[in-house]
């Protein structure tokens, strides 16, 4: 479970830097086009959330209480289900709400793992 938390962390913060920028270039598109839509925006938001969910994973890979767990899959679903109602015409923002969302159904199992091992907060 160390190690899963390590990976998909690191895989967090690296694709921050690439949704971050996807992002930046859709919400100019979008202002270019003023087309009224928000995807950049979400897309950043969703960006955001995985770099903070990344280095919650991170930090607390080896504690032995929930706590971390929880805030990763709150924050990862919370960002995947913006990033999918809000994607528009980004439609790579898509991929990475569900990644997101895969991502916080691994910590939903890490959480419920810790608590049978008796060992949540």
């Amino acid at each position: 479970m160390k190690t899963s938390k390590l990976v998909i962390g690191i895989i967090s913060i690296v694709l921050f830097l690439f949704i971050a920028m996807q992002s930046c270039v859709a919400g100019l598109g979008n202002a270019m086009a003023d087309n009224g839509e928000v995807s950049g925006t979400s897309g950043l938001i969703l960006a955001i959330a995985m770099l903070v969910s990344g280095i919650v994973a991170i930090a607390t890979r080896n504690n032995e209480k929930a706590g971390g767990s929880m805030v990763c899959a709150v924050f990862y679903i919370l960002a995947g289900i913006i990033g999918l109602t809000t994607s528009g015409s980004y439609t790579d923002l898509n991929i990475w709400a569900g990644l997101s969302i895969l991502f916080g159904i691994i910590f939903v199992f890490f959480i419920f793992k810790q608590k049978k091992n008796g060992k949540s907060e």
